[in-house]
C-alpha cells in the first residue's frame, strides 16, 4: 500500500518536530508551557498542527487507496500532504515567518482533505 510509504514519512517528520520542541525546552529550561516565548510557541504550534491534520487526512488517503485502487491517485495525495505539512512546518518555525509557505503548506493540506472526501462520497454513492 502506498499510504504506508507516506504514512512512514510523516511519522519521521512528526518525530523531527517533537524533538525541536523538546530541544527548544531544555535550551531555554522551559519544562511545562512555553514560558511566553516565542521560538517555543512556534515549535509548539509546528507540532500541534502537524498532530491536529496529519492522523485523519492520513485515514482519507487509506481509504482513497482502497476505494480506488490506483497507485497514482494515493501517491499524488501522499506527496501533497508531505509536502504540505513540510512547508507548514518550515514556515511556522521561522521567525520571521515565510507566509507563503504556510499559505501553500495549507492549500495543499486542505486540498488532499478535499480530494479525498469527494472521491469517498462519490465512491459510496
Amino acid at each position: 500500500m502506498v499510504v504506508y510509504i507516506y504514512a512512514a514519512l510523516l511519522g519521521f517528520l512528526y518525530v523531527f518536530l517533537s524533538f525541536r520542541v523538546i530541544f527548544r525546552r531544555k535550551k531555554l529550561h522551559v519544562a511545562l508551557g512555553d514560558n511566553n516565548n516565542i521560538d517555543i510557541q512556534r515549535a509548539i504550534r509546528a507540532h500541534g498542527n502537524f498532530a491536529e491534520y496529519v492522523p485523519f487526512t492520513l485515514l482519507l488517503i487509506y481509504l482513497v487507496e482502497t476505494a480506488y485502487q490506483s497507485l497514482l491517485l494515493a501517491h499524488g495525495l501522499g506527496l501533497a500532504l508531505f509536502i504540505g505539512r513540510s512547508l507548514h512546518a518550515l514556515s511556522i518555525s521561522r521567525q520571521p515567518e515565510p507566509l507563503i509557505l504556510r499559505q501553500i503548506g495549507m492549500a495543499l493540506t486542505f486540498s488532499v482533505i478535499l480530494t479525498s472526501s469527494g472521491l469517498l462520497l462519490a465512491n459510496a454513492l
